[in-house]
């Protein structure tokens, strides 16, 4: 048992390699733990434990429960490579504060992939679709990227193979690097469209992306073209949908309710535009939430939330967020109120109308509570007989204030 006078954290994270080498200081904590967590793997690796060994139970979530019952114990809990790099350890410190942790990380699976494929860690793109959806890898494709990819089994290559056909890079290279730093380490490679090779569960998976001839590039800059989406004419068109972007505003780890959500555009602009974004659409027509589904799948976020919900009634009880966009139901009684009530200090709500009745409540909004009104016009060039001419869209007035 820990004594009151040792104020050491009583947690500590220990990474180890696939060859069995624990992090510097990884020896020491397992000599002195009571305890020691692991999947078999990992206490097979290290062999010789006195301790108590533990495997990780099922479900998986009982054991932030079983941890907390130990903090009079001296508990150690094995990790492959860095526990801080889409490992437990992001996921312990959401139940334990971080001074109750002492972490001893080994080299990860990005720095050893990068190694071997004489890639710059700096310039490469370091993700996980391990226990989530390769769609993910979607909103990441762009010609040239260099992508490392932690995986969940030995069926993602041929499923990310499949996605990266489809997207149009299936001549992209793909390089499986199964047990790094084991006597295992084998690499296997091929190209997208050709991929049919067997691997090993255990691998980190990287890809050098190469556009096939005309593939159309989606970036993450939001303003993607309104075919990129599937809907049925009501939506935020391409450049007031940029526009819109713009005034909320997406940073790191924000997160939107999308009011009014329709086929998903602006929330799935948002979720692609900053990493760890997180959005919540509130959309109560069944075919509307269908098409946004679909969209956000298609488009690399498939994490969109969507709820078949209006305003105000469907607020209650939603996370705080970051930023508010209201595209439909402004005429609904008490809208803006409830929005504005749900902001903290430095939120942000756009509102945008195409209606008279609706710009009359924007109106009113920016008279009583002041920010930004604007008023936007798009014209695009279109064929008139034998020439051309400007062909009006329909006008859109924005209301977009910063909460203080």
């Amino acid at each position: 048992m820990t004594s009151s006078t040792d104020k050491r954290p009583w947690l500590t994270l220990v990474g180890l390699g696939e060859d069995g080498v624990l992090a510097p200081g990884g020896a020491e904590a397992l000599a002195g733990a009571d305890i020691v967590y692991g999947g078999t793997r990992h206490l097979e690796l290290t062999g010789g434990i006195t301790a108590e060994k533990r495997t990780w139970p099922s479900p998986f979530a009982t054991v932030f429960e079983d941890l907390a019952a130990l903090r009079q114990k001296r508990v150690a809990v094995l990790a492959t490579g860095d526990p801080m790099w889409f490992g437990i350890g992001s996921s312990l410190l959401k139940h334990f504060p971080a001074h109750e942790l002492m972490v001893l990380p080994s080299p990860s699976a990005f720095q050893l992939a990068a190694a071997r494929m004489g890639w710059a860690l700096q310039e490469t793109d370091c993700l996980s679709v391990h226990g989530r959806p390769v769609d993910l890898l979607r909103a990441s494709l762009y010609p040239g990227a260099r992508i490392l990819c932690l995986t969940s089994n030995a069926e993602t290559p041929r499923q990310v193979a499949d996605l990266l056909a489809d997207e149009g890079y299936g001549r992209s290279r793909m390089t499986v690097l199964e047990h790094l730093g084991g006597t295992r380490e084998r690499c296997v490679a091929g190209t997208a469209e050709d991929w049919s090779t067997e691997v090993a569960d255990f691998h980190t998976l990287a890809l050098d992306v190469i556009a096939d001839p005309g593939v159309r590039f989606r970036a993450r800059i939001p303003g993607l073209a309104d075919d990129a989406f599937r809907h049925d004419g009501k939506m935020t068109k391409q450049d007031i949908r940029a526009i819109t972007l713009a005034e909320l505003k997406p940073h790191p780890g924000a997160l939107l309710w999308d009011v009014g959500a329709g086929c998903g555009s602006i929330a799935i602009e948002w979720l692609r535009a900053a990493d760890r974004t997180r959005a919540i659409g509130l959309e109560p027509h069944v075919e509307r939430r269908q098409m946004a589904a679909e969209n956000a799948v298609a488009l690399g976020v498939p994490h969109l939330e969507l709820s078949d919900a209006t305003a105000p009634e469907g607020l209650h009880d939603l996370p705080q967020p970051d930023a508010i966009f209201i595209g439909g139901g402004l005429t609904a009684s008490g809208v803006i109120k409830a929005c504005l009530a749900a902001l903290g200090p430095g939120g942000r709500l756009v509102a945008n109308a195409v209606t008279l009745e609706s710009e009359a409540i924007l109106l009113s909004a920016y008279q009583s509570h002041g920010g930004t009104l604007k008023k936007v016009s798009v014209h695009r060039a279109s064929a008139v007989g034998g020439l051309t001419g400007w062909r009006p869209l329909m006008p859109v007035t924005q209301w977009s204030l910063t909460k203080s």
